[in-house]
């Protein structure tokens, strides 16, 4: 893979027409203002790396899901040109209407807007990918965020364009998820945690044929109870994914590996920030009871357990952390990795919303951009816009 710094440094880029597929889909409040800007910040080191370079420069993103072919108000980049322009000093006008072409001069940087209101980009149409690689020199892959998927601007560009190359972003995303899964320092422990086994089957079933320890947190967990022959009361869970979970707890057994179960949960009777929480063994469980985070004795020992290990994989809170009542397990766990000697890699949402609210960000080694394309590299999986520019790169040393 070409990677856009290598070409910064032989001097490659200078003139040039450079153009970035960022992923800058930021949240946003009912008055179309940006609450957190990650994604922002994540984006500017490529930006001001091709400045640096000499090039002219552009940079798209989607934000939302429009309707293809209709610009509403709410779907404009324009909040984020805002943003960008305050965070680099220098005015970054948004552009529209720009398949057909894009005025930028050597040492700007224009936003381009919304790329998911262009007619033909989920679904990778040939002519746009031709119209969009006509516009540069150099096409630069900084948004890790969408690698999973072939859209035109994330993987058809690609194949045209002059230049097809990944960006600072992508490229630590690649060599950090590479650093943990393909050489990691043992014991490499997984936290996997979430609502629902069913969106995360693949990874667990992944995982258990590479990781010492995969924690369960969440329904998730539920559902490894249950399988377990456990009582969880009315807690979220999948029954009709227990055989899933049997052949993953097999799976880890057979490698001399394990599946901690909560030993002590804390439950409640309602689904309700105001609910009263209570400390239960988890072999007392009651009818009506609510299993919404792990108890006190199971965070302990999942936290020592953590503070051996010599690679971290962290993906999901392990319970309603939202709720204070319900977030101590999730806040030990997390104090934990952000204590322990590994490296130690986050990503998802609800893991980077976990993670602000603990203020750890800066302990841990690497936070992903990532949510599905970070879960479907921890598969294994090859994703779409990294092998289009394998295949470019492959391509460029046989030419």
């Amino acid at each position: 893979m070409i990677r856009f710094k290598d070409l910064c440094d032989q001097g490659l880029v200078k003139g040039k027409r450079v153009f970035i597929r960022a992923d800058l889909n930021v949240p946003l409040d009912s008055e179309g203002q940006i609450t957190e800007d990650t994604r922002v910040k994540a984006s500017l080191p490529c930006i001001q790396m091709a400045l640096a370079a000499g090039a002219a420069v552009m940079v798209t993103s989607h934000l939302g899901r429009p309707t293809e072919g209709t610009l509403t108000q709410q779907d404009s980049l324009q909040v984020v040109a805002l943003k960008i322009s305050a965070l680099l000093g220098i005015p970054v006008p948004l552009k529209t209407n720009w398949i057909d072409g894009v005025n930028v001069t050597t040492g700007d940087v224009v936003l381009l807007e919304n790329c998911r209101v262009n007619v033909g980009e989920k679904k990778n149409t040939m002519s746009l990918a031709q119209k969009m690689a006509a516009l540069c020199d150099i096409y630069v892959n900084d948004a890790f965020g969408t690698a999973h998927r072939a859209e035109a601007t994330t993987y058809g560009i690609a194949e045209y364009a002059p230049i097809a190359c990944a960006g600072p972003l992508l490229s630590a995303e690649i060599d950090a998820i590479t650093m943990a899964l393909a050489n990691p320092s043992r014991p490499l422990v997984a936290i996997v945690a979430g609502s629902k086994v069913s969106t995360k089957l693949s990874i667990l079933e992944s995982l258990a044929s590479k990781v010492d320890q995969l924690i369960v947190g969440g329904g998730i967990a539920n559902t490894f109870l249950l399988a377990s022959g456990l009582q969880i009361g009315k807690s979220l869970a999948e029954p009709a994914l227990l055989e899933q979970a049997v052949s993953v707890m097999k799976s880890m057994r057979a490698r001399g590996a394990a599946v901690p179960l909560p030993t002590d949960v804390v439950v409640a009777k309602s689904f309700d920030s105001n609910a009263t929480a209570t400390i239960k063994n988890i072999k007392d469980i009651a009818t009506d009871d609510l299993i919404l985070d792990i108890g006190p004795d199971t965070a302990h020992l999942l936290a020592t357990q953590l503070t051996r290990a010599g690679t971290i994989v962290w993906n999901g809170p392990v319970g309603v952390f939202e709720f204070e009542a319900f977030s101590k397990g999730t806040e030990v766990i997390a104090q934990a990795i952000a204590t322990s000697q590994a490296f130690t890699i986050a990503g998802g949402g609800d893991t980077l919303a976990a993670i602000a609210k603990y203020g750890i960000e800066d302990k841990i080694s690497y936070i992903s951009t990532g949510g599905g394309a970070f879960l479907e590299m921890l598969e294994g999986k090859i994703l779409p816009a990294i092998e289009i520019l394998n295949k470019r790169a492959q391509a460029e040393t046989q030419s």
